[in-house]
């Protein structure tokens, strides 16, 4: 049965064979593992994934090809939630849930916030993204790409790029190239925010006009005596402060000014 890719929900289709196996052994999934896939499409890596694991979750709000996946596979095998994974509880599954997905790249980067909400139930994610995505999350302070999607998923997440991948590997071929990226939450002295909130508007804020130093786009909320007891050059820019410094800012706020 032929599936036209809906440009809605961003379906670009991955093909290719030996990409798709390089995929499945990052992931390196055990047998009883508990598994979320978000977007399977047309299958490409729930059918490997089911050769080896004994049940798989599955969110795809195209209803069509959840229709289409529950045909397929019996339920005692696949479980298929026909929802947006936007707004999904994936604490519904428990601790130690692996999510993996070549996630829509129109939502991707709203749907990495929403799923670091959840990084005490998980264990690992495995996504196929954007490569201008990828890098963006990976990124060094001082760099370019680094800004505010890498500062708030590195406050959550280690990450690295794992795999690099055409655009040639996709049914239809996008105009930009992918990578598969890890995420797993961190584990060993994380950071902790006493206010995350307080944390994101910092970060928003501070990258809300990137070519401005700290000293105009946190006037609100820092002073020239902040800045000294943070040991924070008000003249640098967004990019050039590290996530722990972001982190000492919001605490430094919350705990003495109650912010």
């Amino acid at each position: 049965m032929q599936h036209n890719p809906r440009k809605r929900f961003g379906q670009n289709f991955l093909t290719d064979v030996s990409v798709i196996a390089q995929i499945i052994a990052e992931i390196a999934p055990q047998k009883t593992d508990c598994i979320v896939e978000i977007g399977p499409g047309l299958g490409a890596l729930t059918r490997p994934l089911l050769k080896i694991i004994d049940h798989l979750h599955a969110i795809e709000i195209d209803r069509d090809l959840a229709t289409r996946l529950q045909t397929e596979f019996l339920p005692e095998h696949l479980t298929v939630h026909a929802v947006d994974a936007l707004r999904f509880d994936f604490a519904h599954f428990g601790r130690r849930l692996r999510i993996v997905g070549n996630l829509p790249y129109n939502i991707s980067t709203p749907l990495l916030f929403h799923l670091s909400r959840f990084s005490h139930h998980i264990l690992d994610m495995h996504f196929m993204l954007q490569k201008e995505v990828v890098e963006r999350m990976v990124a060094a302070p001082s760099t370019s790409d680094y800004g505010r999607l890498s500062v708030m998923l590195q406050y959550r997440f280690d990450m690295e790029c794992v795999l690099g991948v055409s655009a040639a590997c996709f049914r239809p071929v996008p105009k930009v190239e992918s990578a598969v990226v890890r995420l797993n939450p961190r584990r060993q002295e994380p950071l902790t925010a006493n206010n995350e909130s307080l944390l994101a508007e910092i970060v928003a804020a501070a990258f809300s006009q990137r070519r401005k130093t700290l000293r105009n786009t946190l006037q609100r909320y820092l002073v020239p005596n902040d800045f000294a007891a943070l040991n924070i050059d008000p003249g640098l820019r967004a990019e050039n402060l590290s996530v722990e410094r972001y982190v000492a800012i919001a605490n430094h706020l919350d705990l003495e000014f109650g912010v």
